[in-house]
């Protein structure tokens, strides 16, 4: 399959990362992954935490939220725990604020499956659980607008032994009236459609509405037998995940008309290349600042989360049209 030889645009700036597992007041082992959003006057986030425990061989999971004032120092809450009703083992949390609500994804690993799951709160106390998929689904993203009078989504469901005779995964869309009852799937981009990523892909943070189309960051797996990556717990780790940019139709969000045959990021800094899984750079929130700065969180090497910035003008001339 070739061996990873891309770098990363230079209009993105990287500040680090700006949630540790020291940050978190309970054990903890990796915090990443996380929703943010701006809400009420302050940001909010839902992360992604794993603590291993030594003793048992086994591993503790949940999720927290934490606040802050800048976006950049956050104050993880000790007491709480994302877990609606119905729920008992939430991960991978993402966040759109629309039409005033907090939409919330997420998955629930549980004996059936990966399944999808969205929830909406008003005030980030109490959750109700709207929509849980067929097993098995994940990385879903609602937009912050409707469009067409109806949610719409970008998810990755999992597939195996298909037609195509691989088991990768690739980015589909989908829309409801009321976020409870889906359909309209349509596929948008797949695990080959591009020369750095030949795996999987997947959606990443919200979608910004530009005049040009929704602006989607995702995140993309580039598989190399040849090339064994590090990671703290297993072996035979093949898979370096970077992220990409695109262009998706402001009426037809299914259909993408601009994008990057070049990586947005790939793992550079020692944070990203240095941790539970290395080389893993893992987009989950995108948020525009008044300025027209796009602030990128993402997990990096599935142990903390950290903070990219890129101008918005800057990300648009990088999606050529197709």
């Amino acid at each position: 399959m070739g061996k990873f030889t891309w770098k990363g645009s230079p209009v993105v700036e990287r500040h680090g990362p700006v949630l540790r597992p020291e940050d978190v007041p309970w054990p903890c082992h990796m915090a990443y992954n996380a929703g943010v959003v701006r809400f009420g006057g302050r940001y909010a986030m839902l992360f992604r935490n794993i603590y291993w425990n030594e003793r048992y061989g086994k591993s503790t999971r949940s999720v927290g939220r934490a606040f802050s004032d800048d976006g950049i120092t956050w104050d993880v809450d000790p007491d709480f725990r994302f877990k609606p009703e119905g729920i008992t083992n939430p991960e991978d949390p993402r966040m759109t604020v629309c039409e005033g609500r907090i939409y919330v994804t997420f998955t629930e690993n549980c004996r059936d499956g990966i399944r999808g799951c969205i929830a909406v709160t008003d005030d980030l106390e109490s959750y109700e659980l709207l929509s849980m998929s067929a097993p098995d689904n994940r990385n879903m993203i609602i937009f912050p607008e409707k469009v067409g009078g109806k949610f719409v989504r970008l998810e990755r469901p999992f597939r195996a032994y298909g037609m195509r005779g691989d088991d990768k995964y690739d980015t589909w869309f989908s829309d409801s009236p009321d976020c409870r009852y889906w359909g309209n799937t349509q596929l948008v981009l797949r695990a080959n459609d591009l020369p750095f990523c030949n795996w999987k892909n997947g959606p990443s943070g919200q979608p910004i509405k530009t005049e040009k189309g929704w602006l989607t960051i995702f995140h993309a797996t580039h598989y190399d037998p040849d090339t064994e990556y590090p990671t703290w717990r297993s072996e035979n780790w093949h898979k370096l995940y970077c992220a990409g940019v695109m262009m998706l139709d402001l009426e037809e969000p299914w259909k993408i008309v601009g994008i990057s045959q070049d990586p947005l990021m790939v793992p550079e800094e020692p944070y990203e290349t240095d941790g539970f899984r290395s080389y893993t750079l893992f987009p989950s929130a995108t948020l525009l600042q008044d300025d027209g700065t796009v602030r990128i969180y993402y997990g990096a090497c599935d142990t903390v989360l950290a903070l990219a910035t890129a101008q918005l003008d800057d990300l648009i001339d990088l999606c050529r049209p197709v």
